[in-house]
């Protein structure tokens, strides 16, 4: 990916010099930097601190020998099979289990 410089008001690549195209010379959008969030905090249900960035998080989950959960690790992919857990939590079984 191309560095772009800001020299004599105008933006050029560091490495060559040559000046950046304009809107009307590109044939896409300019591609532009995605900012994320921070996480809300929240008290870690494993050992009860508190993690308030998503590196804690990351730490928190490493400290104690976890992974994100990610629907597609369940054997059921995320699907409700079991009728007394639906029960007890007032959900409904999924479609391809009842």
């Amino acid at each position: 990916m191309t560095k772009y410089v800001k020299r004599d008001g105008r933006w050029v690549s560091a490495s060559t010099g040559e000046p950046m195209l304009t809107e009307e010379q590109r044939k896409a959008p300019l591609p532009l930097p995605t900012v994320i969030s921070d996480i809300p905090a929240y008290q870690s249900p494993i050992d009860g601190r508190w993690i308030t960035t998503r590196s804690e998080r990351r730490d928190d989950l490493a400290r104690n020998n976890c992974v994100e959960y990610e629907p597609s690790m369940s054997p059921t992919k995320g699907k409700i099979k079991n009728k007394a857990f639906a029960k007890k939590r007032g959900l409904t079984v999924s479609e391809e289990f009842r």
